[in-house]
């Protein structure tokens, strides 16, 4: 996790698409002046919201199956192996995907077994979701699903509890497990010749077992404190919102017109990165303002709670397996 936070503040550093006002005006400012001004105006932030961040249950939305065992871990892979590109469906959202294997894993244990997941078709996974019509990115998801059952048959039993069982405790050796056996987890760019990391879907699977479990059994993790946040189309918008982040005005015109940014894009480099590293400035300040030691994972989930009932903000669009 190292990496993604240097890479992120590598990006931020030199961002070209991504400014920072501390009066409400889009400014165009040297990269250092940038970088200081965005101190500032994230102290600011963190004044007004410090004493009034609440914590937020994971599975506030009662969405997601637990049964306190390794059935949950196998629910929670599959789900964040798929865990992407929702908003071409207007209709569809990661409700759609929690709830749709909710309900297979409580009609049939075995919906999410290795050897099946190897064997899905699109359509295939569309009824086991209830859903109507093609996913977004279908074909993607379906080798995915095949990526993930085909290695946890080859190298830990079927089962995505050996996985996590191997990782010893450890949410950063998790997040390198899942980086180096499954290929469609590794989320990384290049920016300007430098590579980026942020392992989104990765990490939120380890946040999920540590919300889920309750930092206990199979969540139980020594460095959670080590996860950063799960860069996506949520959480810039929100941080937009509240003026931490700002957007030059080619950036804001293309998001606010609902059109897309490329994957990879320096744009959307800069969005993911300024992001991280932001909220990442949020958890220090808060913690020399209040004393008070904040994960960046409950961050997250505030900032993305805040986001999916806040219907009037505006995310990036850009069609991406990784977040």
């Amino acid at each position: 996790m190292d990496e993604v936070r240097a890479s992120s503040a590598w990006v931020v550093a030199r961002a070209s698409h991504v400014f920072v006002d501390s009066e409400g005006n889009s400014l165009s400012l040297s990269c250092s002046l940038a970088f200081w001004m965005l101190i500032f105006w994230i102290e600011k932030v963190v004044d007004n919201i410090k004493d009034s961040i609440p914590k937020v249950e994971w599975d506030f939305e009662k969405i997601h199956y637990f049964d306190g065992g390794p059935l949950t871990v196998q629910y929670l892979l599959v789900l964040d192996a798929i865990n992407f590109c929702f908003w071409p469906d207007k209709d569809l959202s990661y409700d759609d995907f929690a709830l749709g294997l909710k309900y297979a894993l409580q009609k049939d244990k075995s919906a999410l077994d290795a050897d099946r997941l190897q064997k899905f078709t699109g359509p295939q996974l569309r009824e086991l979701l209830k859903w109507p019509r093609p996913l977004p990115l279908e074909d993607e998801r379906i080798r995915l699903l095949h990526e993930v059952g085909r290695e946890l048959e080859n190298s830990f039993g079927g089962k995505a509890s050996n996985l996590v069982e191997s990782c010893g405790n450890s949410a950063v050796k998790l997040v390198t497990l899942i980086a180096r056996h499954f290929p469609g987890f590794r989320d990384h760019s290049v920016y300007k010749g430098h590579q980026v990391f942020f392992y989104k879907r990765a990490q939120i699977f380890a946040a999920d077992l540590w919300g889920a479990f309750k930092g206990q059994g199979f969540g139980k993790f020594k460095d959670i404190a080590s996860i950063t946040i799960f860069a996506d189309y949520i959480v810039p918008a929100v941080l937009r919102h509240l003026g931490v982040l700002r957007y030059g005005s080619s950036v804001a015109s293309i998001i606010d017109a609902d059109n897309e940014i490329g994957s990879g894009s320096e744009e959307e480099v800069e969005l993911r990165a300024c992001s991280i590293y932001a909220v990442e400035k949020m958890r220090e300040l808060i913690k020399i303002k209040t004393g008070n030691k904040v994960l960046s994972v409950e961050l997250d989930l505030w900032l993305w709670s805040f986001g999916i009932q806040c219907h009037s903000l505006q995310h990036h669009r850009t069609l991406s397996v990784y977040y």
